[in-house]
């Protein structure tokens, strides 16, 4: 496993509500580089320094990962997990009492 790479993805939201798997340091700081300068805050900052510190061999991919996920959760970027949403469906299907 390259050394940039997540033990676990990301799922995040991106566009119009679409998941999308951050996979490594390098798709978690491309995410943050791309990411509107007018929307920039501390949490941004903080996950884009970690990011390019991990990519220097300064601190470790998980370190990283963590503060990119605090990122996504401050902004409500996360995806919901899909063994969630399939939990939830297969519930609704078989309850005609839950909506």
């Amino acid at each position: 496993m390259k050394p940039d790479m997540f033990r676990q993805p990301v799922f995040i939201l991106v566009g119009l509500g679409f998941p999308a798997k951050v996979r490594s340091v390098m798709d978690a700081y491309r995410h943050l580089a791309e990411w509107p300068t007018s929307q920039r805050d501390g949490a941004h900052s903080i996950a884009l320094k970690a990011c390019s510190a991990a990519l220097r061999g300064e601190i470790e991919a998980e370190t990283a990962r963590g503060l990119f996920v605090a990122f996504a959760e401050k902004h409500d970027l996360l995806a919901p997990e899909t063994n969630m949403i399939a939990a939830s469906r297969l519930r609704r299907d078989r309850d005609p009492h839950v909506r």
